[in-house]
This record gives C-alpha cells, structure tokens and sequence, in this order.
C-alpha cells in the first residue's frame, strides 16, 4: 500500500540477477534529522532539569558559592569549622593526589553540599511562604504590614526568570480540611434549599456522621495526603471522569470560540495555516519551558504548571470498565478529517517547522483532494462521541492490529486533532441565532467529524472561522484557553496575511502530500458505528444552546460600585434562576486550587443564605436601601466563599475523597450517599480572559465570545460566562429540550433582565463609586 512505501527507508525487488536494493536518500535524511531534533529536544530538556531541579537558585551560583570558599581558605579561615579536613582524611584517592589537590577537591565537596543545603533551605521556605493565604481575607485596599512583609519575601526567595515549571518544587501541598468544618459549611449551604423536616432529618446525619464514620474515614485520607502530592486529583481525574461510561460528547468536552466580529480572512486554509504554525510555536515555547509561569493575574503569585504536560500528543483512550490518558513526548504531524476522509500532515520538513503558507497550501490540497472516504469511514468518528464501553469493545475487536491499528495510532498519536468543515459559522449580523449554531457547531458538529478523544479539536469552517473542542479529563479549561487565546493573538497580530488573504511565506515545492489513511472496516464494526452515531445525534439533537454578548455595561461599571464581577454575575445568576424556576438550587461555580501542587478545580456553592435573603427581599419588593445591604451581604459571602475553596477549605473535594474512601473500605454512609447524590441544577463557570494578549484599546473589535459547555443536570442549566475589557459580558447557556421546565433562551432573558435590576439597584451610590475613581483598589493588584 501506497503509506506502507512511503514509511520505510529503502525498497527492494529480487530479479533473475538477484536482489536489487534502492537507497532512498530522503528518508535516510528525514530519519537522521528527526534524530537530531529529537536530542536536541533531549538536550533541552536535561537543560531545564538541571535550572529546574535548583530553583529558586541558578546552576551558576554554584560557581559563586565555590569561589568564595575557596577565597575564604585563601585568607587562612575556616568557614567550614573543620569539615573540610574531615572531608580530605576520608578522600578515598587521598594517595594518588597532592596535599593541594586534596584540599581543592575537599573544598569543592564542601561547597557542593553547602549549595545543596542552600538549595533546599530556600526552596523550603518558599513553600513556607507560599502557603500563606491570609493576604486573600484582607479587605481591599488595606494590606497588613506582614503582608507587605511576605510580599517582599515572595520576591526575594523567587529567583530570577523562572521556568514554566520552576515552582513546582516550592508549591504546598493541598491540605484536608477538618471533618467538623466541612459538615458545618455543607449544612450551611443546603440551608436555603431545604424546609425545617428535611434540614433537621439532613443535620441529624451529619452529626452521627461526623461523630463516627468521618472520623476513620479521614484518617486514611490524612495518610493519603501525607503519601500522595495532591490527595484529591488523581481520584478526581479517575472517578469523575475516567470512569464516566456515558458519552464524553456534550457531557464532560467543551468548546472556545474564534473572534466574534473579525473574521481575519475568508480563506479556510490559510486560516488554518496560520493558527496551526502558531499552535506549535507555542508547543515550541511548551517544551522548552519558555513560556512564563501561570501566576493569580496583578501578583507574584505562582499557580502550578502541571497540567500543561498533556496539552499536546495526549489521547483518552477507552477502555471497558476505566479510560486512560496516553501521553507521547513528540509528535511531528497533525491528524486531518475532511468530508469523511482521515489525513496525516507532517508539519515538519528536513527538521524546520513548515511556514504558514506551506500549511495553507498542505491543508488546500486536502481540501481539493477527490478521494472518497473508505467504507466505514466517514462516520467513523461517532465511535469517540456514543457511549464509552461501546467504543472500547470496537477498538479491541477492530482496531488492535493491521491496518486499522496503524490509521488509528496515527490519530491518537498525533500532536493533536484537526477537522476541516464544509459548512460556514460565526456570527451574521441579522441572525440572532447564528451565535447558537456556531456554539452547537463547536460542541459537537455532526457528532462523526470530531475526534473527541483528543486532547484537543481545532476546526475550520468554510468562511474563515475557527473554534477549538476540548476534552475534559487531562486538564482544566484555563489550560487550553492559554494556547487558544495566544493562537488567536500570533494569529492576527504577529503572522498576518497578504492583501489576497493567503498567507505570508514562500512554499517548498518538494514537500510530500498529505497521506491519506487507510481502513479495512467490517459490516460489524459499521453497525456499532452506527449505533454509537444514533446514541450520540439523540444527545446532540437534546441540547440547547443560547450565546450572546451582553454590552449594555461590563466588569469596568461593575467594580466602579465597589462590588466583585465575579460575585456581582453569581447574584445575577441566582436572581435570574429563581424567576425562572421560582426555587433556589444547589448551585456549582468552578473555582481552581492551582495554589498547590498538582491542583485542579473546587466548588463554589454559590446559593446561600444570604444570596437566598437577597433575592427574596428584591422579589418581595423590600425597600432599595434593604436589597442593597443584603446584596453587598451575599457579595461578601460569595467572596469568602470562593478564597475559602482556591486555599483548600472548600466542601465538595474533601466530601468526594471520603466517599471514596467509604468505597474502598466497603461502608455506607448515609450523608455521603445523599450528599453525593444532589444534582447540580445551576452549573457555572467563568471562561478565563487573557486580555493583555489583545490590545482592546486600540482594537476593540479583536474580542472572543469566550466559550461553554453542556448542560450538567438533565433538568438544568450550564452558564459561563466571561468578561471581555470593561464593557463586554459574554454568556453561553445550555440545557436540555427534553426538560420542559427549562429554555436556553428564556433563561438568557432573565439574566438580562436581573443584570439591569441590579445595576439600577446599585444606581444610587453609582456616584460616589465614580467619586472615588474606581472605588476600593484590589489588593492583588500591589502583589
């Protein structure tokens, strides 16, 4: 077969004379510089081991330290206080050397180890220092002196230009909360959703709960924490969503959208072949820990790194009873899908990365390729949108060897996965609705054209428009939403295209064209695609989704009224919700605990008393000075809240790891049991915004309608929302037509109404909020 040729180095034929051997110098020169790249990547990375495994210090520092020992002994002190000359008497080539060499050799010993001590001693104190957390409960404007005192320290024991992955070492570990807080603050939240029977029945529970089996559960989670560097993630990873055996598609993926207003050019493939060299010249800066380390925006704050490792080369492969994430060091090619046909594109050529233009015209000739698609191919994707175990007993029956297994490693093993449609998206100016097509287009397409098992999809739409689908399990959203934004950024802003829209770049005219992938798929395998393929258009077809960009005012006239954008939109949220459902509900708001080591996200359980108090009082019509001291009680509530779950004292991660424990030791526990059970009906997410990667300012219509996901509960709603600058609010809203007491549309409504009764509630101190030129200044932005 014609990819089977293209994959070996020489080619042989046996004729009357013999054998006759032909040498291709090509793939002789391919193989030998992909060896040279690959130690080069090697290089690099002992390299920033090495800068790595020293941090806060630098490997240069060594030599300082070395020098001033030896210049110590130079002046006849001992800075060592006879540890050097214990050092030289136990030499063990101590015959062999000079009594000069010996005292050499034992003073570089010497200073080693007392670089070594330095080392650990710095590192550990910066972890010290970075589990202080009460500079997040100071009130605003008003640091404490010894905040200012570990502000100075943080910097001090920082270092110098740190790698990606330079903290690492010096981030805490995440702590386990005490039994008694945690059931205390779970009470506390259910309070606004239960009647006196049901929360008296709920807090007797608790109690014998926490008078007995909580306690010997924790015991075995304080072990874990004592033995694991993150005693929550890899469970979490594991049970919520490895072990999910329902469609990832819509229930676990989610997606990010492209400029809402700029479509850069109309070109599909030079759209794609801009993006796809800025992808990996960031995967370029991934590997060698170029890019700066994520920090809590305006503070010297470090977030862990971790999960950037599996951002590209990274597959969820399925399995029967459990998935798994495959990671591969390097990938130099891209998997492609076009009307039904799957491609790999090398997007190396004689070890340089291909320019711009040269993808643009790889991607073209795919795009003009005449080829029909395989039987059994076209759908074949469906299989990594239905339900898991499906999908795995195929992979194992059809997919483990031959050329099946050969098409689908090249897939998996990709640096990640591409899909070319032949439909237009994106936002058309009369078409209130073309915003909800083109989230549903990006969530799941036709549920066969995206390889949702990939770490991530990039697709490009006829007209220019591109969007990203991402799995869930390996990473979080601010992850990918990195590279996603500073895609868009090198995109537009650094890579450009000509006046025709093509892009910049010569092309070499010898490179190989894309190969198209073979499969040999059977009437069995074609019947469970089919299957799978129904499973996953029913789901598809059920979900609703309304996007739209609320510019009537954003974050900058939220904070001018001294009030958190953040809190601000969960009371917006929780307004909106009771109107609509005239109920208050166990609401989810996704916060992150990357302040230690390995973490990943927290809970926010943003219905509470005082938010519930709030939105009554309003609803009843209590006088507008009543509403606005219980706004600003359920904001402060919401800010406390959120600090408490970012510094390891939320509720729903350390409830999980105990229900997990119960599993493993083979005991009930009626509260966890119930506690686990609740359905999220509000489910919510803020879409990260890095806006300093865009110059608003000065191109104000260069803004991203951010991104969303699918609803959690079937009777639900999912939100996320974003703030773009000071004068953009972005929703993305989802639930389920099957649910007749829920409507994307009519819930948007009622956000749009509840963010203009709050903004009119807080009207009358408006004033003096722009008195004070942007009201209480936030303390992270002196850090």
């Amino acid at each position: 077969m014609a990819e089977a040729h293209q994959a070996v180095a020489f080619q042989f034929t046996v004729t009357r004379e013999g054998i006759d051997l032909r040498l291709s110098h090509q793939a002789f020169t391919e193989i030998y510089l992909s060896g040279v790249r690959s130690w080069k990547k090697r290089i690099i990375g002992l390299k920033n081991s090495v800068v790595t495994g020293v941090y806060p210090a630098s490997p240069s520092s060594w030599l300082f330290v070395v020098i001033a020992i030896l210049a110590t002994m130079y002046t006849r002190s001992d800075p060592s206080m006879g540890l050097i000359a214990k050092i030289q008497e136990n030499l063990p080539v101590s015959q062999s050397m000079s009594n000069q060499c010996q005292t050499l050799v034992s003073a570089l010993l010497f200073s080693t180890m007392l670089w070594l001590l330095l080392i650990f001693t710095m590192r550990m104190c910066l972890k010290q220092l970075l589990s202080y957390h009460r500079w997040m409960f100071e009130k605003h404007g008003k640091m404490s002196t010894t905040t200012k005192v570990w502000v100075a320290l943080v910097r001090i024991f920082s270092g110098r230009k740190p790698l990606l992955y330079s903290y690492q070492g010096s981030l805490p570990n995440l702590p386990v909360p005490a039994i008694k807080d945690t059931v205390k603050r779970h009470l506390e939240s259910v309070r606004p959703l239960m009647d006196d029977t049901e929360f008296e029945r709920m807090t007797q529970l608790a109690s014998e709960f926490e008078s007995r089996l909580g306690n010997r559960l924790q015991w075995y989670l304080k072990l874990k924490a004592l033995w694991a560097t993150n005693y929550v993630s890899d469970w979490w990873e594991e049970y919520v969503y490895l072990r999910g055996r329902s469609p990832i598609m819509v229930n676990s993926n989610y997606y990010g959208m492209d400029f809402m207003y700029v479509t850069p050019t109309p070109i599909q493939a030079a759209r794609a072949g801009n993006s796809l060299n800025a992808h990996f010249l960031y995967r370029r800066k991934l590997n060698k820990e170029e890019l700066r380390p994520t920090r809590i925006p305006g503070t010297v704050i470090p977030l862990c790194s971790a999960q950037c490792e599996r951002l590209f080369n990274s597959t969820r492969i399925p399995g029967e009873e459990t998935d798994t994430v495959q990671h591969w060091q390097d990938s130099d090619y891209i998997a492609v899908y076009h009307s039904g046909r799957y491609f790999r594109l090398r997007m190396y050529q004689a070890g340089r990365l291909l320019s711009p233009r040269e993808i643009e015209t790889q991607i073209q000739r795919i795009l003009d390729d005449p080829s029909a698609p395989s039987t059994g191919e076209a759908k074949l994707g469906a299989l990594t949108a239905g339900d898991r175990i499906p999908w795995a007993e195929a992979r194992t029956k059809y997919f483990s060897s031959g050329v099946n297994k050969r098409s689908l490693d090249c897939i998996e093993k990709a640096a990640f996965f591409v899909s070319l449609d032949d439909e237009e998206q994106g936002v058309v100016a009369d078409d209130p609705a073309s915003l909800d097509a083109y989230a549903k287009s990006l969530l799941h397409g036709k549920c066969y054209d995206r390889w949702f098992d990939k770490s991530f999809t990039v697709i490009f739409y006829k007209n220019g428009k591109m969007g990203v689908n991402g799995e869930h399990s390996w990473a979080d959203a601010p992850v990918l939403s990195h590279l996603w934004q500073q895609t868009l950024s090198t995109d537009c802003f650094q890579l450009g295209y000509n006046a025709e829209g093509h892009c910049k770049g010569e092309v070499d005219s010898s490179l190989p064209p894309p190969q198209k992938l073979s499969w040999e798929i059977p009437p069995e395998c074609e019947e469970q695609i089919s299957q799978s393929l129904a499973v996953a258009q029913a789901l598809a077809d059920d979900v609703d989704i309304h996007v739209f960009a609320y510019q009537e005012f954003g974050k900058g006239r939220i904070k001018k009224c001294r009030v958190s954008p953040d809190a601000f939109i969960q009371m917006v949220l929780q307004l909106a919700y009771y109107r609509d459902q005239r109920r208050f509900c166990l609401t989810y708001e996704a916060s992150m605990t990357r302040l230690f080591k390995e973490g990943r996200t927290e809970t926010v359980r943003s219905c509470s008393n005082e938010s519930s108090a709030f939105v009554r009082a309003l609803e009843n019509g209590e006088p507008a000075h009543v509403c606005r001291r219980l706004f600003q009680e359920a904001s402060e509530k919401h800010q406390n809240l959120y600090r408490l779950a970012m510094t390891g004292s939320g509720i729903d991660r350390h409830l999980f790891c105990l229900y997990v424990v119960s599993k493993y030791l083979g005991v009930e526990s009626p509260f966890l049991k119930e506690v686990l059970s609740e359905p999220w009906r509000l489910s919510t997410s803020q879409s990260p915004m890095h806006v300093e990667m865009f110059d608003i300012v000065n191109h104000p219509e260069y803004v991203s309608c951010g991104g969303g996901f699918g609803p959690v509960a079937d009777d639900g709603y999912g939100v996320s929302y974003s703030f773009m600058g000071d004068n953009i609010l972005n929703f993305h809203i989802s639930c389920k037509h099957s649910c007749p007491e829920t409507d994307a549309h009519k819930f948007g409504d009622q956000i749009r109404t509840a963010l203009q009764d709050l903004l009119q509630l807080l009207s009358p101190i408006r004033t003096e909020c722009h008195r004070a030129e942007g009201g209480r200044p936030d303390v992270k932005k002196h850090l």
